[in-house]
């Protein structure tokens, strides 16, 4: 079977890539201060003989590691950021190691491993077939904020591919023809000035009330928007006392949508809202644009030959302890009844078998959509925690540092590499990846959504 050398060959380099994946859970780093994940990272693919860049594409926590020559070039997609607020100890009920603080609440720890020990595995069979080919290991920052790859393209990234791979932790063994939504991400930064608010409030110009009144429009502007527009949005500074009238204010939105064109024409219409909430308060206003992404696009192609990966290659055994683990974290779960209920726990906490292809696109995003509309894309996913688990929760967390995400996690790049090995010794299934990409863009180039003139994040010390 194509793909048993590097199946075999991830099996045997489990613990190293066990240890790199619990490092990275016990350091959580957020975006762009992915300093530490970079350079283990760094270290493991230099380890296996790739050419590494830290620091690719102007990008200071971008690492790349490169192995082979020639043609296909296969691109793997991992991902090395954790999310704020997602501290969670190894425990059954919500327990933060530190209150507060980052955790790896989508399991980004396992998404860089997996992808990671996929481009070991290739290498391996590669080497021993002498397959043409290179492997490109993208450890890429910043995907929870929506631009690390975006930035990444921005800079040149990605245009060198034949194909690339994506993986994620899922509840299920899965992959689909579905995607998500794109998005448009802006801070609107309002200033007024300070007066007393009992003494003399006619002499202030309340920087909080023009972030209230665009709000107020911007839930206007839902009802006439298309079905696909999402609009959401979080205060990042409102006023410091009730008694002074405050000179600074600022708001953070996001707009998602199924297609750019309809995340650009509702974002200009929302700075529409905040310009005449600033005029309706004599307040100035800043926008600063973040950032934006594409709507997702899974090449159906090659989510066929992950399908056919994910029934061919046998999916972990769980132990009883781990059963119970995930047992209780479902009892736990708001979605606990919900699941009892549709029969998703008849048989058992964990996900077993391979759950059928579907055309369901999500309500969230990625940046991962941004390289599918560069060159094809497809991702696979595995069960790496409970059934129960809802997304971005402390349940995540937990699982993403125990024995079941770590399985999950080498489970998919067990799938990863078995489907990209495919298209390397196959390689008529690329043309027939790169024929489906053409008639789906049907004329129509990437354009990156972030300006030349918005700065690269840097981490913070």
């Amino acid at each position: 079977m194509i793909g048993t050398i590097a199946i075999n060959k991830i099996k045997q380099e489990e613990a190293k890539l066990v240890e790199l994946a619990q490092k990275m859970w016990d350091v959580p780093e957020t975006a762009y201060n992915e300093v530490n994940a970079c350079a283990w990272t760094a270290e493991i693919l230099k380890e296996y003989g790739f050419e590494v860049e830290v620091g690719a594409y102007n990008l200071p926590t971008c690492v790349v590691g490169r192995w082979g020559s020639g043609k296909p070039v296969i691109g793997l997609l991992g991902e090395l950021d954790a999310l704020p607020g997602m501290s969670q100890k190894k425990k059954t009920e919500k327990d933060p190691v530190v209150y507060g603080g980052a955790g790896q609440g989508c399991g980004h720890n396992l998404l860089n491993v997996a992808c990671l020990a996929a481009a070991i595995g290739m290498k391996a069979e590669m080497e021993e077939k002498k397959l043409p080919g290179t492997v490109v290991f993208y450890g890429c920052p910043a995907e929870e904020v929506l631009t690390g790859k975006v930035f990444m393209a921005r800079e040149g990234a990605f245009t060198d591919l034949d194909v690339a791979f994506a993986w994620h932790g899922n509840k299920y063994n899965m992959t689909s023809y579905g995607g998500g939504n794109g998005l448009n991400s802006a801070i609107f930064h309002f200033k007024g000035r300070t007066a007393h608010a009992g003494g003399d409030p006619h002499n202030g110009r309340s920087a909080l009330d023009a972030a209230e009144l665009m709000s107020v429009g911007a839930n206007y502007l839902r009802e006439h928007v298309t079905s696909d527009i999402r609009i959401h949005y979080s205060y990042k500074e409102a006023g410091t006392a009730p008694n002074i009238v405050p000179d600074k204010a600022a708001v953070w939105y996001y707009v998602r949508g199924g297609s750019r064109e309809a995340i650009e024409e509702c974002y200009n219409r929302l700075v529409k809202v905040a310009e005449g909430a600033a005029h309706m308060t004599e307040t100035e206003l800043e926008i600063e644009f973040l950032g934006g992404c594409y709507e997702g696009m899974a090449n159906e192609y090659m989510s066929d030959l992950i399908f056919e990966a994910l029934n061919n290659i046998p999916g972990p055994e769980y132990t009883e302890e781990e059963l119970a683990f995930a047992d209780a974290l479902n009892k736990q779960s708001p979605m606990y009844e919900q699941c009892l209920a549709s029969g998703e726990l008849d048989n058992g906490p964990m996900f077993k078998g391979v759950a059928p292809i579907v055309r369901r696109s999500g309500g969230g995003s990625s940046d991962v959509a941004d390289v599918a509309h560069i060159v094809p894309t497809a991702s696979a996913g595995t069960a790496t925690y409970n059934l129960a688990g809802p997304g971005h929760s402390w349940q995540i967390t937990a699982c993403a540092g125990h024995s079941i995400g770590y399985k999950g996690m080498l489970y998919g790049g067990e799938v990863v590499a078995a489907a990209a090995l495919k298209m390397i010794e196959e390689p008529g299934h690329i043309e027939k990846a790169k024929e489906e990409f053409a008639k789906a863009m049907n004329g129509k180039t990437y354009k990156c959504p972030i300006p030349k003139e918005v700065p690269i994040p840097q981490p913070q010390k």
